[in-house]
C-alpha cells in the first residue's frame, strides 16, 4: 500500500474513530508526511511493504541531528500509533516500530505566575471599552476556570449560565465538563455580555468572543492581546496562555484543592497529567523552607 494513502486512512480514523481535535490530528498527520518526505527523498521508498526497521533506525538517527528528546519523542508517538493502526487494519502484519524506545526527557516544570502576578495583569486592564472589556473578560475566565485557548474562543453564549455560575465546556475529543465560576469572572461577564458584546457583533453568531472585525478569535490573535497586555505589567516571565492555565491549577492545589478535582476541572483524561502541579506545589515548599528556615546553612557559615 502506498504510504500517503495509508496516512489519509488514519487521518480518517483519527477524526471519525478517535474524535480527536482538529490540531492535535494535523500535528499527527504532519509528522506522519514528514516521515514520508525523508523515506521518498532518502530511499525511494513510496509503499509500506518496502519500509524495514533499518529505515525507522536512521530516521530517528537524523532527528538527532536537530530535534530535541521532547520533539523525536512525539514524532516516534506519532508513528507508534500509525504502527498499530496499520496492524489493526491488516494492513501489515508485523510492527517494525514496537522495539524502539522513546528518549529519555527532563521535564520542565511550567511556568507558573504567582497571585500577585495574576492580579497585576487582570488589573491592568482598566475597563473603558467594547475592546478592553473582551480582554478582561477572557483573561478573568482563563483563570477562573483553567481553560485551554481552544476552548475559550470556541465558546458560545449559550455555554454561560451566570445565574447558576458555571460554563459547559467542550474540550479535547468533544468531551463535555461543567466548570464553575467565581464571582468576580461573574461580574466582568455580565457587564460584557449586557454592555459590549452586541459591537462587536457584524453578523448573527452565537460566539461569546470575537476579534476586532467581529469574526472569531483565532489562537495567535489571543496570544497577541495576551503578549500586549503582559506588555504593560512588571513581570518579566516568558508567558504563554497556558501559563494561566497552570497558574489557575497551581494555586487551586497550593490553597487545598483535591487532584482529582483539579482533574476534573482541567478535563485531563488521566489524572497523571495533573500530577506535574503537586511537582510545583513540591519545589515551592521547597524553595520557601531555604529561604525562611532559621537553620538554614549559609555559605559563609560554619559550623563549630
Amino acid at each position: 500500500m502506498v504510504i500517503i494513502e495509508a496516512i489519509n486512512e488514519y487521518r480518517q480514523y483519527l477524526i471519525v474513530e478517535k474524535g480527536l481535535s482538529k490540531n492535535t490530528v494535523i500535528a499527527y498527520i504532519s509528522d506522519l508526511k514528514k516521515f514520508s518526505i525523508y523515506l521518498n527523498d532518502s530511499f525511494q521508498i513510496n509503499k509500506i511493504e518496502e519500509l524495514s526497521k533499518e529505515h525507522i533506525r536512521l530516521y530517528l538517527k537524523e532527528l538527532g541531528k536537530t530535534n530535541t528528546s521532547a520533539s523525536i519523542t512525539r514524532k516516534l508517538v506519532s508513528l507508534r500509533m500509525f504502527f498499530n493502526f496499520l496492524i489493526k487494519e491488516k494492513i501489515i502484519d508485523v510492527n517494525i516500530i514496537s522495539n524502539f524506545d522513546l528518549p529519555k526527557i527532563n521535564k520542565k516544570l511550567p511556568v507558573i505566575l504567582s497571585t500577585t502576578e495574576m492580579q497585576e495583569i487582570l488589573e491592568t486592564i482598566k475597563i473603558n471599552d467594547h475592546i478592553s472589556c473582551r480582554n478582561r473578560c477572557m483573561l478573568e475566565l482563563m483563570y477562573a476556570t483553567g481553560l485551554r485557548v481552544s476552548e475559550l474562543i470556541n465558546l458560545n453564549v449559550s455555554s454561560i449560565n451566570l445565574y447558576m455560575g458555571y460554563i459547559k465546556v467542550v474540550g479535547k475529543g468533544d468531551k463535555e465538563r461543567i466548570v464553575p465560576i467565581g464571582e468576580i469572572a461573574k461580574i466582568i461577564l455580565d457587564v460584557y455580555l449586557n454592555q459590549y458584546r452586541d459591537k462587536f457583533i457584524k453578523k448573527e453568531s452565537s460566539l461569546l468572543f470575537f476579534n476586532n472585525h467581529g469574526n472569531k478569535l483565532s489562537r495567535e490573535e489571543f496570544y497577541i492581546i495576551l503578549k500586549q497586555v503582559i506588555n504593560k505589567t512588571s513581570i518579566n516571565k516568558k508567558i504563554s496562555p497556558h501559563t494561566i492555565r497552570h497558574s489557575f491549577a497551581t494555586h487551586l492545589l497550593e490553597n487545598g484543592a483535591d487532584l482529582r478535582s483539579i482533574q476534573e476541572l482541567l478535563g485531563h483524561s488521566d489524572i497523571s497529567t495533573t500530577t506535574i502541579y503537586t511537582h510545583i506545589s513540591n519545589q515551592k515548599i521547597k524553595n520557601e523552607y531555604q529561604q525562611f528556615h532559621p537553620r538554614m546553612k549559609k555559605k559563609d557559615d560554619s559550623i563549630e
